[in-house]
């Protein structure tokens, strides 16, 4: 059974683009008010008047930790509440460890892991008192990580060491607040048709085209559906962790 949304507000972070775009479009269709947050604004601005009504726009770079606490403490200004928190925003930035360019492990670190931390740490709060309350007396902390989350390989060391991060994360905070049901989900996607593979470095680049140009890799609107999913179960029911690849992905 799939239930609405209706009542409940929800803030998805990288919403300018990819997965972010898609998953916001999807929950205010599943019922919620939406809240999304980025740093293109103009960007966010053309989401809101494709998803229409009562959409906020946050400029916000998750990094800065005032920045990513602003964003929750305006959501809950605007709407009243937050029930769905989908912590999207993120980077991929692959290649050799040896000689890497450490700039880009900063990046990755600041964006795929202290970002994330910020905004559920800020978010908390009011998740728990909203799963204290109707409509629906149930929370989501939602967290798109990656197959990398999983499986480590040459090449991308700190990218996984960043996913495998969100993980353990993850895990630790579903057992500290699952019996106050805040719910605490992991969505690992593989190859998506997103701008994240176009960040790298043309030497990157080159080799991740000869990996994936021959593979029919997912939509964003993929892994919405994959989200919307798991934050539309019954009180009673939990994903903890979805993994959702291309077919013709073997690992």
């Amino acid at each position: 059974m799939t239930e609405r949304l209706d009542g409940t507000v929800a803030l998805v972070t990288g919403a300018s683009s990819g997965i972010g775009h898609a998953t916001a479009v999807a929950l205010a269709e599943a019922g919620a008010s939406v809240a999304v947050a980025a740093r293109r604004v103009d960007r966010l601005e053309s989401l809101a008047e494709q998803i229409g009504g009562d959409v906020l726009v946050l400029g916000t770079d998750v990094t800065d930790e005032a920045q990513a606490r602003s964003m929750v403490a305006q959501t809950v200004d605007h709407f009243g509440r937050l029930d769905t928190l989908v912590n999207n925003a993120g980077v991929m930035l692959l290649g050799p460890i040896v000689d890497a360019p450490v700039d880009e492990w900063r990046r990755m670190v600041e964006l795929n892991v202290l970002g994330l931390l910020y905004a559920t740490h800020a978010a908390l709060p009011h998740l728990l008192a909203a799963a204290e309350t109707e409509p629906r007396r149930v929370a989501d902390v939602v967290n798109v990580s990656s197959v990398a989350g999983r499986f480590a390989r040459a090449g991308s060391g700190v990218y996984n060491a960043t996913k495998f991060g969100v993980g353990a994360f993850s895990e630790s905070l579903r057992q500290e607040v699952t019996k106050r049901h805040v719910r605490v989900s992991l969505v690992e996607p593989g190859a998506v048709a997103t701008e994240l593979i176009s960040h790298n470095r043309p030497e990157v680049m080159k080799g991740l085209l000869a990996t994936w140009g021959p593979v029919e890799v997912l939509e964003p609107e993929d892994i919405a559906d994959a989200v919307v999913f798991t934050v539309t179960r019954p009180r009673r029911a939990t994903v903890n962790e979805i993994l959702v690849r291309p077919t013709e992905q073997e690992r």
